[in-house]
């Protein structure tokens, strides 16, 4: 294994089971992300790329191959590990932001860090701090139908940071806002993983977004090929 891998998969594979038919969407991927990078990972719709990026995240399982993510064999990981890793490990921004329409902007974000374990006021004040991060500062004490499309994502980015992450993966991150949302919310993204050194896999249909990574991928037929 690369020194300097983070993330390394080796044939993974993936299919889904109906019956007496199979759907394969993952067809024996390879790919090493080396600490501190982002990866940019487009193609068409359907094609896996959100189940890859699941099986990173430790939210699906591979069907077959081996899945390595910061020490953790992702393929066999017990479920205390499983937990552990999602909490501490990976940092996860979706295309829809997911926040708690009854929780403040502020509970949003403190909330994954109180669930595992941080006290409520450390909490609180980490999350303030990266509310202030990403620009919404002024922000705290609102509700998510408060706030913008371009200012829920980027309490999701904060978020998703809380627990200090050293991978983080996104998930067409700006796929429902508009143009100025989008370079806004992309601007925010890359400055925080890059001031973190937090390795960044994304999954992207947007040209401009995917060019902004360090390396740009293609997902087709199930293989990932470098563009």
């Amino acid at each position: 294994m690369n020194e300097r891998a983070v993330i390394q998969l080796s044939g993974v594979e993936k299919w889904f089971q109906s019956g007496v038919e199979r759907l394969q969407v993952l067809a024996g991927v390879e790919l090493t992300v080396e600490s501190g990078t982002s990866t940019a990972i487009t193609g068409e719709s359907g094609c896996g790329k959100t189940t890859l990026l699941n099986i990173i995240g430790g939210l699906e399982f591979p069907s077959a191959g081996s899945a390595v993510s910061a020490g953790y064999r992702l393929d066999a990981l017990a479920e205390d590990e499983l937990t552990e890793y999602r909490q501490h490990v990976v940092g996860l921004v979706f295309q829809f932001h997911f926040l708690l329409k009854d929780f403040t902007a502020l509970e949003n974000v403190l909330l994954p860090a109180y669930m595992a374990g941080v006290g409520r006021e450390a909490a609180e004040v980490r999350a303030g701090e990266l509310l202030r991060e990403v620009g919404l500062g002024e922000r705290l004490q609102h509700f998510p139908h408060q706030l913008s499309g371009g200012e829920r994502q980027r309490v999701a980015v904060a978020r998703a940071l809380i627990n200090d992450p050293s991978i983080m993966l996104a998930d067409e991150p700006t796929g429902n806002l508009d143009e100025d949302n989008s370079e806004l919310v992309a601007d925010t993204l890359f400055a925080l993983v890059r001031s973190r050194n937090t390795t960044l896999v994304m999954v992207t249909h947007n040209r401009e977004l995917a060019a902004r990574g360090d390396r740009l991928l293609r997902l087709e037929h199930g293989v990932l090929n470098r563009i």
